[in-house]
């Protein structure tokens, strides 16, 4: 899988992406269809980052960098197409993740995630993310917050 930046022509792949696991699992929360909509103006125009999976020319996997405050950004919107899931991209992705954080200088990187995504957040524990409080996630689904500092 080659991991590349956003671009205006994969603006639909990160919506449909997102869309797809949020569908199967939960509902599409008015901040998650804000940010899928709007993702040049909200994420991108913000500071923020979007990058896509790209194998045989099918875009199949993407996340974003919502910019925080400080040196933390929030890892936001990831996703890999259910028939690519289990084949080792999420994985790939996390990877680009921590290495992309860090050229970019943060220090920190955090997410909101639900308990019930339980091979995400065993992927999360196992590239060292820790559970910490979360009395702030934006999204009803947000059970818990994790971070990892760099």
């Amino acid at each position: 899988m080659e991991i590349c930046a956003y671009t205006a022509a994969f603006r639909s792949s990160f919506k449909t992406l997102n869309e797809e696991w949020l569908k199967k699992y939960f509902t599409i929360e008015p901040y998650d269809a804000l940010l899928l909509e709007n993702c040049e103006s909200e994420i991108i125009n913000k500071g923020g980052h979007i990058f896509f999976g790209i194998d045989n020319n099918e875009v199949i996997a993407t996340y974003a960098f919502l910019p925080t405050t400080n040196k933390c950004v929030e890892l936001g919107k990831m996703a890999v197409t259910e028939t690519h899931q289990g084949k080792g991209y999420g994985q790939q992705l996390l990877k680009h993740v921590l290495e992309t954080a860090r050229t970019l200088g943060y220090t920190e990187i955090l997410l909101y995630s639900n308990r019930i995504l339980q091979n995400s957040i065993h992927l999360y524990k196992k590239y060292g993310f820790k559970e910490v409080s979360n009395i702030d996630s934006p999204y009803k689904r947000g059970d818990i917050k994790m971070l990892i500092k760099l």
